[in-house]
């Protein structure tokens, strides 16, 4: 109990709706419910958070893509969403038809899949996007970052043959532990197969979930079995990190889908030139959604993010005016270098300037005064620590280099 109102007190202290707003990453404004504004500083962690997964992409075999934000209702009336989804929709009129902005990237990757003749050549083809995704959600029910009505995801879907699914499955596994293991998260792995309301025969289901426990047993990480909890369309795998203070959160998502490569009438030509097959599509997530991320990455981190994701990554602190000069052309080099530095350059003594670098969360403090212009050098001083040693520039920019390349 007393563990309980501890992690409570420390929850509610790292809290990203007060964290958030006094680092000056995220803003509020009662004119746009359930969508958040990212200041300059917030902007800069949620680009890094999506180039981290971009990179990712070339290296992984993704292609990425753009896709629109409004479709005609036609649309969602063909991959089941107006029927199921509709009252988490925002549904409007344009030339008196109607419209739904999307709540979801997977029936527009459909309509991509389908715009020409597919070959089984092209497949496993894995679409990205990281498209503004739009969700009605109830007013009571919005929460800071973590519940909004306006997110992005690192959303893909991965259209291949059912012979194919196994592999993607652990690559995408293998993904998901890459990204959370730089995280510093702990996860937990459950197959949910089999709903009462499954659409679809049996022996493609079974089909199904023996291609994701396999693809598990390989990936070689203890999973449990989450009878009847699948969706609709297909089984999944669903992944629940735990973070520093020990809450659970649903971010990766794996679900593999039979329904809308159906209701979309997807095809492509067998290897069998005369035969024509349906995919099967994967829709896969790994940070879920950037804002809910961003949340739980800031808690996690309790204010103190790592030197690769920080958006003050240094500051230069000149000991006096005479030092200023100096300080300033370091600041430029280091800039000149793509990393997020400052100079405080105000009048205030050397000791405060420190322990307000400090508290502004400044990963490096980088102090100069007359003895380091002269030699070419920094005194430089890390976030949490005392201590300081003495560095030249090439020697600083070679470290910081060393530590976004190993996402410390």
């Amino acid at each position: 109990m007393h563990e309980y109102l501890n992690r409570l007190a420390e929850a509610k202290k790292y809290d990203h709706r007060i964290v958030g707003v006094k680092q000056e990453l995220i803003y509020h404004h009662e004119w746009s419910p359930g969508s958040w504004f990212f200041l300059p500083h917030g902007a800069r962690i949620y680009n890094k958070l999506m180039n981290f997964i971009r990179d990712q992409y070339r290296d992984r075999g993704y292609q990425e893509v753009i896709s629109p934000n409004v479709f005609n209702i036609e649309l969602w009336n063909t991959s089941g969403h107006a029927e199921k989804y509709k009252d988490d929709m925002f549904v409007l009129e344009i030339d008196k038809q109607e419209f739904g902005l999307k709540p979801m990237n997977c029936p527009g990757h459909c309509l991509m899949f389908k715009h020409r003749v597919r070959s089984y050549r092209e497949l496993p083809l894995r679409f990205a996007d990281f498209g503004v995704l739009h969700r009605n959600e109830a007013s009571g029910a919005l929460s800071g970052l973590t519940r909004v009505r306006r997110f992005q995801q690192d959303d893909a879907h991965i259209f291949c043959m059912e012979s194919q699914v196994k592999d993607e499955v652990r690559n995408a596994l293998n993904f998901i532990d890459y990204v959370y293991q730089i995280f510093g998260f702990t996860y937990e792995l459950k197959l949910s197969t089999k709903p009462e309301n499954a659409l679809g025969d049996d022996a493609t289901w079974e089909r199904a979930e023996n291609a994701l426990k396999e693809a598990l047993d390989e990936f070689g990480k203890p999973w449990q079995l989450n009878e009847g909890d699948g969706a609709f369309y297909g089984p999944k795998i669903d992944i629940s990190v735990s973070d520093a203070l020990s809450r659970k959160f649903q971010c990766a998502t794996l679900q593999l889908d039979f329904q809308l490569p159906d209701r979309f009438k997807l095809e492509f030509s067998a290897e069998d030139e005369a035969k024509i097959e349906r995919p099967v599509m994967i829709h896969r997530a790994i940070l879920g959604s950037v804002e809910r991320m961003f949340a739980i990455l800031l808690e996690h981190y309790k204010g103190k993010w790592p030197f690769w994701l920080s958006p003050r990554q240094a500051i230069l602190c000149p000991v006096s005016e005479k030092s200023q000069a100096y300080a300033l052309q370091v600041r430029d080099q280091i800039h000149q270098a793509g990393y997020y530095v400052d100079a405080d350059t105000t009048d205030r003594k050397i000791q405060k300037k420190v322990r307000e670098a400090q508290l502004a969360q400044y990963n490096y403090i980088l102090v100069v005064g007359e003895e380091e212009a002269n030699t070419g050098q920094v005194s430089v001083r890390v976030r949490d620590k005392a201590d300081h040693s003495v560095m030249n520039i090439e020697n600083l920019l070679k470290h910081f280099k060393d530590e976004v390349a190993a996402f410390h």
